[in-house]
């Protein structure tokens, strides 16, 4: 239903309806929606066009018979007199017309073939154009695609350039700041510095408050020294020189008395073990002298009891007193060699034994000390080695800035030689540039080599298409008073248009009064109606309530006639009749020939009853 509005006005455009161009089609699908209307529709939509339109000239023709008084024919009589004209004409101007269309049958043919031929060569050129196109669009494509990827490549290296460039600025500024920096700290004097300012090399750092540390510490441990290690110390230090008191004199003091020490302990042990020695030697021959007179006592008693009883056995007494006397001497001889060769090692060994403990308690004692002294040793070794080492460490982070010093010394000395000799190159080249220029003469011409020149005639020039051959500074003048020329013209113009514009926006402002009045009407509130739109649209919608109730009545005598048409046959076939007429007019023809031979055969059967009847 949506394309039968659509249909309709497309067929009013072809047949010329006087502003069809302006009708929509969706404001007529109503017309299709009864199916009475809709089959004249589709049959006026699918057969109108130009040929059934009666031109102007028609009309006027017509208007003209009417205005004689002539009569028109119409309906079934027109159609009879058509019938009786056919046959008369046909006969005589069958001859004619047959020539005729042979005559334009062969016209038409060699029409046709060279229609054909044309087509044929139309056909091959376009195929040829076809190709020619295709190719050319493939180039063009190609090119495109090159062109952009040349863009794409010029924009990159564009970038990249770009970002290079920004680097390198980057990277030179801040070489320069490093190579001033580094410069200050070489170049600033200590007042410049300041006393605030943080070293930067290892040379720069004040070593007072360490080496005062130091010497408090070997002050410290010198004094520790002398209290714990050696008491007789205290004495040599008072009686020594005071400035030339050092540690390794007091640690060689220390060690030699120690070693006077134990010579003394050993030489007071031997001492004892050889007055034991002597003691107990002489005990132990008072002791055989006290038995030897003890027994010549006992010896003598029994003697003196024996002679007062027996005087016969003198004899025997003087016999065995020489035999005494020979044992006495060899018990003296065996004596003398006890004394000289066994007693003495056995009175060693009883002497030794005798002082064993207090040796072994003197040793302990050593012992001791010793370790006490060795743990103390250690300490001071320890803290002398961390002493040594820090002092190492200092002269090696000394000697290692001093190389640094050096090498960073002999880069700057190649350095200056570097820049000496580009300078002098410079230097050169710019005498050379001075020598050129003064000799040079002046030229009314612009050379190539001044960039700046050729830059600004080509800026000045734009899009000049008429170049000259030659770039003179005058027409260079010439160019630039043009352009102060055009500045000033173009100043000009916008003064006027600012006046324009502030002519156009007074008038602006008083057209925005008028609306503000308009809108306002001297009350506070904007009144979005006027009272002329009020009573307007009350109209339209008193005659819009009109319509309904037509539209209404129109669709409650539609639904009666449609009542009265299903309910009476003969409205029914006149309605079909009316179709076939807008639709069919073959089909309605035989429909009234139908009809017309049933009247016929009915009128015939009445004559004949009629004439049976008579």
């Amino acid at each position: 239903i949506m394309s039968c509005g659509k249909d309709f006005v497309e067929t009013l455009k072809k047949i010329g309806y006087p502003k069809a161009d302006e009708l929509n089609g969706d404001d007529f699908d109503w017309m299709f929606e009864s199916s009475e209307d809709k089959s004249f529709l589709e049959w006026f939509c699918g057969n109108v066009n130009e040929q059934h339109v009666v031109s102007e000239k028609e009309l006027q023709d017509f208007d003209n018979l009417l205005e004689c008084g002539k009569p028109v024919l119409e309906g079934d009589a027109l159609d009879e007199v058509l019938k009786t004209l056919e046959p008369l004409g046909s006969k005589n101007s069958s001859q004619e017309k047959d020539r005729e269309e042979e005559e334009e049958l062969k016209k038409l043919e060699d029409e046709l073939q060279t229609l054909q031929k044309l087509k044929n060569l139309q056909i091959h050129r376009h195929n040829k154009l076809q190709l020619m196109v295709t190719a050319n669009s493939h180039v063009l494509q190609t090119l495109q695609s090159k062109e952009e990827e040349a863009h794409k490549d010029l924009k990159e290296g564009l970038g990249v350039f770009t970002a290079a460039n920004n680097k390198l600025d980057k990277e030179l500024q801040s070489l320069t700041d490093a190579v001033k920096k580094f410069a200050s700290f070489f170049t600033a004097s200590d007042s410049e510095q300041g006393s605030d300012a943080h070293p930067v090399f290892f040379s720069q750092l004040s070593l007072d408050k360490y080496l005062s540390l130091e010497e408090q510490s070997t002050a410290a441990l010198t004094s520790h020294m002398k209290k714990h290690f050696y008491k007789g110390m205290s004495e040599c230090a008072e009686s020594s020189h005071e400035g030339s008191f050092q540690l390794e004199d007091l640690i060689k003091q220390v060690t030699f008395g120690e070693t006077n020490e134990v010579c003394e302990e050993s030489q007071e042990i031997a001492r004892l073990q050889t007055a034991y020695i002597c003691a107990q030697r002489q005990l132990i021959q008072l002791q055989a002298e006290e038995e030897s007179l003890n027994s010549a006592i006992k010896c003598a008693e029994s003697l003196l009891q024996s002679s007062d009883k027996d005087i016969v056995q003198q004899e025997n007494i003087d016999a065995k007193i020489s035999s005494l006397s020979d044992e006495i001497s060899t018990i003296k001889q065996d004596i003398a060699q006890i004394n000289n060769e066994e007693l003495l090692p056995l009175l060693k060994e009883s002497a030794q034994r005798l002082t064993a403990p207090v040796v072994k308690e003197y040793l302990d004692h050593q012992i001791a000390q010793q370790d006490c002294y060795a743990a103390r040793q250690d300490e001071i070794s320890r803290h002398l080695i961390r002493q040594k080492a820090s002092f190492e460490l200092i002269e090696l982070a000394c000697e290692m800035e001093m190389k640094k010093h050096q090498e960073i010394s002999c880069q700057l000395e190649h350095l200056l030689e570097s820049l000496k000799q580009s300078t002098d190159e410079l230097q050169q080249r710019l005498q050379v540039i001075t020598e050129r220029t003064q000799h040079a003469k002046p030229r009314n011409t612009i050379s190539s080599e001044d960039g700046f020149s050729c830059r600004l005639y080509q800026l000045l020039e734009g899009g000049n298409k008429k170049q000259q051959l030659f770039k003179t500074y005058k027409s260079l003048e010439q160019m630039a008073q043009k352009l102060m020329q055009d500045c000033a013209t173009v100043q000009d113009q916008l003064a006027a248009s600012s006046q324009e514009q502030s002519l156009l926006l007074s008038n602006l402002e008083s057209d925005v009064d008028a609306l503000r009045e308009a809108l306002y009407c001297g009350a506070n509130q904007i009144q979005l109606r006027s009272p002329e739109l009020t009573e307007q649209f009350r109209q339209l919608e008193v005659d819009l309530d009109k319509l309904n109730c037509l539209l209404t009545d129109l669709v409650a005598d539609l639904k009666l006639k449609r009542s009265v048409l299903e309910s009476n046959k003969l409205h029914q076939m006149e309605r079909d009749l009316y179709v076939y007429y807008f639709k069919d007019e073959d089909h309605l023809k035989e429909m009234v020939e139908k009809l017309e031979q049933q009247s016929q055969a009915k009128s015939s059967g009445l004559e004949d009853e009629n004439f049976t009847t008579s």
